[in-house]
């Protein structure tokens, strides 16, 4: 799904990742993996900044939920 070849090595930051090995790594859905990869791909730097902000955004609107509950 993303916009390069996938690269069987996760280590390596001049291939693109896979889209489970992005989603074990990150703690992540296959279907926000993809997602990340699609839009922030090929660069594997970036999609891990991104796959780091997307965890930072969905923490804070979890703990904004929790307290807007009570």
């Amino acid at each position: 799904m993303g916009k390069g070849r996938a690269n069987p090595d996760p280590q390596s930051y001049d291939h693109p990742y896979e889209a489970g090995v992005f989603a074990q790594k990150h703690g992540l859905t296959q279907k926000s993996a993809e997602v990340i990869l699609f839009a922030n791909g090929p660069s594997t730097i970036a999609c891990d900044a991104a796959a780091r902000a997307f965890q930072q955004a969905v923490a804070l609107r979890n703990k904004q939920w929790q307290r807007d509950r009570y």
